[in-house]
């Protein structure tokens, strides 16, 4: 199996070829397979597969350097310093002041903390900060982030821009999905840092678009979803490429025994902080869960997502989130749909629109349970319960991030409590529990849930206005000649654009 579709779309099962749920939620995902899940078909929950603990963190010989108070006291770039004031960012979260200060003296560093804990420029600012000054030649990059999904890939771009502009630094982002053509071309005209899925990454240093071996600075951001998802061969694969007297960190959410042998492997005597246990809850979200009737589900899910505000949905599979989307389109929602089946194109437009507001539904596969970040989103609901616990721990950290509040509604049909109630104890999670159906004054408190207006909506593209073409243009043009010089019949470049 080809493992960068396996990043699209992990979880991605269409047994049944689309038919209604056993519960008669139309909505719901077809049954899973028998390695699909802790749910079984006849309504029983089965035994659930053996929860994967934390191993045991390594012991730092060196002793860490005491946590930051401040940006200003940190040996920066007084031009990343300005950066971060232009971009609005005063005081380091917890894992950046404790991280900083090492990973810039150049230590390995194992970081954990919720999402949305700021772990981005926990490692982007020291990797920018270290890689300043220098200029990569052709196809070597000095720097490399590792990230399991296309979505994390853009959004570690997006957040490590303006910082690398203020230090004349290149990116590059390299990822399936898109033309292999454009990312070969920036990597032959010299980038200082990639930031790469592990498999178009391997495809580009067979073709001979890239070599790791000046890369002196590397980062595994969600090493265990890259671990979870198979990419164990091609990271270790990548990592042996890289300078062996180089820096490695490796943060994330949660560090399972999945990511133990990429410790004891790759990370030298490493400065290691915890900002939460794995399974801890952000302390601004609540959790709930609402148990309803499987013939009462798909009304109740319609009502949410009727709500005034944004609305992030997750299901299991990609016709089921298919589905519900035609649904709410046609009952007067504006939804879109996220999974690994949408092309890179696609997948960017709509969050696109999500974020701006141009969409208010999201309704997605657990593609979008890591990687994206939107501003005041309040509101997730697992209209399909997930699998694990940490599969839960990171759909939800789609919302309360970076100090803000939001709530995780989880749709619960009676078949699926028991295992449900299991998923939650092993997240740490004491949820609310609530009892609710289709107009119920209770699903409007939680949720804002709220009945549709019934007229379908159509989606469109935003316009983008071009700018008013002169009569030169500065792009090497030559300027049209005037018109009583223009040879009968002939138009000019300009005129054909018209």
């Amino acid at each position: 199996m080809n493992t960068r579709t396996r990043t699209n779309d992990r979880f991605a099962r269409t047994r049944n070829g689309g038919a209604p749920g056993k519960d008669g939620n139309r909505f719901a995902s077809p049954a899973p397979s028998r390695s699909g899940g802790p749910f079984r078909a006849n309504g029983r929950a089965r035994r659930p597969a053996v929860v994967q603990g934390e191993f045991a963190l390594p012991e730092t010989v060196t002793p860490a350097l005491p946590a930051a108070a401040g940006f200003a006291e940190l040996a920066m770039p007084a031009e990343l310093l300005a950066a971060l004031g232009s971009q609005g960012v005063a005081v380091p979260f917890p894992i950046q002041a404790a991280t900083l200060p090492n990973s810039l003296a150049g230590r390995d560093v194992l970081g954990r903390g919720r999402t949305g804990s700021g772990k981005t420029l926990a490692f982007g600012l020291a990797l920018l900060a270290r890689t300043a000054g220098q200029r990569a030649e052709p196809r070597q990059p000095l720097g490399l982030v590792l990230v399991p999904t296309r979505e994390l890939a853009q959004q570690v771009t997006d957040a490590l821009t303006p910082y690398a502009r203020s230090v004349r630094l290149r990116l590059a982002t390299v990822v399936g999905g898109m033309p292999i053509g454009r990312q070969a071309s920036a990597l032959r005209g010299g980038v200082e840092v990639v930031v790469a899925t592990p498999g178009r990454l391997k495809d580009l240093i067979e073709r001979g678009d890239c070599r790791l071996d000046r890369v002196r600075v590397t980062v595994l951001d969600e090493a265990d979803q890259m671990a979870d998802m198979g990419f164990m061969p091609q990271v270790t694969e990548l990592l042996d490429q890289v300078r062996p007297d180089g820096q490695r960190m490796l943060f994330s959410a949660t560090l399972d025994r999945n990511v133990d042998l990429l410790v004891r492997r790759y990370l030298s005597d490493p400065v290691v902080h915890s900002v939460d246990p794995s399974a801890g809850a952000v302390t601004t979200m609540e959790h709930h869960v609402l148990h309803v009737h499987g013939a009462d589900k798909h009304a109740a899910t319609t009502e949410i997502a009727a709500r005034d505000g944004r609305v992030l949905m997750f299901l299991d599979t990609k016709h089921a989130v298919d589905r519900l989307t035609e649904h709410l389109l046609n009952s007067g929602v504006r939804a879109a749909a996220l999974h690994g089946g949408k092309s890179q194109p696609q997948r960017t437009r709509t969050l696109t629109q999500f974020k701006s507001g141009h969409v208010t539904v999201l309704v997605a596969t657990n593609v979008a349970a890591r990687g994206i970040h939107v501003d005041s989103l309040d509101l997730v609901v697992n209209v399909d319960p997930p699998t694990d616990h940490k599969d839960y721990l990171h759909r939800g950290g789609r919302t309360a991030r970076a100090g803000e509040s939001g709530s995780v509604v989880t749709l619960v049909t009676p078949n699926q409590r028991r295992a449900m109630t299991r998923l939650m104890a092993t997240a740490g999670i004491a949820p609310q529990t609530t009892q609710v159906c289709a107009g119920a004054e209770a699903l409007h408190r939680i949720t804002g849930a709220q009945a549709p207006s019934g007229i379908p909506v159509v989606i469109t593209a935003p316009v983008v206005e071009r700018p008013k073409k002169r009569g030169a243009t500065s792009r090497g043009r030559r300027r049209p000649a005037p018109a009583t010089r223009r040879a009968p019949g002939r138009r000019s470049v300009t005129d054909a654009a018209a």
